[in-house]
């Protein structure tokens, strides 16, 4: 089928396809389709056109902004040919530039929906702490090393984060979002070696939160800002005070949930490879 110009059109019935999505955010301006910018959407549904010689809406269970990256975004597109639905992840992946890889693709139901039918997201920052820059790693990271970070001090700060709260100061302006409650299922800040990830999982976030969040827990963690007053600023919901949003390059959608979900865990659970040098060892 690869090297068809053209499927064969059943038009009797229309099929419904999963998608498992990993992308490189750094040349993005982010997952949704724009006017002007190269976006993951856009480049996916040009080629999904392309195969089908007809316009193709693909549709993604959350929208990541410009510079952040995916190891397991979800998506979904309608078409009807007789293409198998797990054929389609190398048809793709044939088309798509190299900074978008489509890990696996399957059947599912028209009651099914990447976006309305998740149950949560997770998000992964990463902070990289040594001193000494690394190139293999800058893309993915945030290089602090100006002042060492305490993360039980960020995990501290987290705690009482976890429930449903009205986060209005981690809410960016201009999103379309009517309101700004989230229900955080977790939130937990662990060090590996010179790493030090922060991840959050919620039923859905706002517009900016995640970078405005760590922007704020940095100050925790270098001791700027005790726990208590992080807490106090977002149930307070003290926006003015939430000053720094963290660089894109560090955040990662990490995963997306479903109570059903036609892929195995080794598909999308935890595709994101992390760093743990603490230093350089010669062999």
């Amino acid at each position: 089928m690869d090297n068809c110009q053209s499927p064969i059109l059943n038009r009797e019935s229309v099929r419904r396809v999963a998608l498992v999505i990993q992308y490189l955010g750094t040349r993005f301006h982010g997952w949704q389709r724009q006017a002007k910018g190269r976006t993951v959407q856009a480049e996916i549904e040009k080629v999904l056109s392309q195969v089908m010689q007809h316009p193709v809406t693909l549709h993604g269970a959350g929208r990541t902004d410009a510079g952040v990256h995916a190891a397991a975004q979800v998506a979904h597109f309608e078409h009807k040919t007789l293409i198998p639905a797990e054929r389609w992840s190398d048809i793709l992946n044939s088309r798509l530039p190299e900074d978008i890889l489509i890990r696996a693709s399957a059947p599912v139901s028209q009651n099914w929906h990447a976006r309305f039918s998740a149950s949560w997201r997770r998000y992964r920052y990463t902070i990289y702490t040594e001193k000494i820059p690394n190139l293999f790693v800058r893309p993915f990271c945030w290089h602090y090393y100006h002042v060492p970070l305490n993360e039980s001090l960020i995990q501290q700060a987290l705690n009482p984060i976890i429930g449903n709260h009205h986060l209005a100061a981690f809410h960016r302006a201009n999103s379309a979002r009517s309101h700004s409650w989230v229900d955080v299922q977790a939130a937990e800040c662990y060090r590996q070696g010179s790493f030090i990830h922060i991840e959050i999982q919620a039923n859905g976030f706002l517009y900016g939160m995640v970078r405005l969040l760590v922007g704020l827990l940095v100050q925790v963690g270098n001791q700027q800002l005790e726990p208590k007053d992080f807490t106090r600023i977002w149930v307070e919901q003290r926006r003015s005070e939430v000053k720094y949003a963290a660089p894109a390059r560090g955040l990662c959608l990490l995963r997306v949930g479903y109570p059903e979900f036609p892929f195995p865990q080794e598909v999308w659970f935890d595709n994101q490879p992390k760093y743990v040098l603490s230093h350089f060892c010669s062999i």
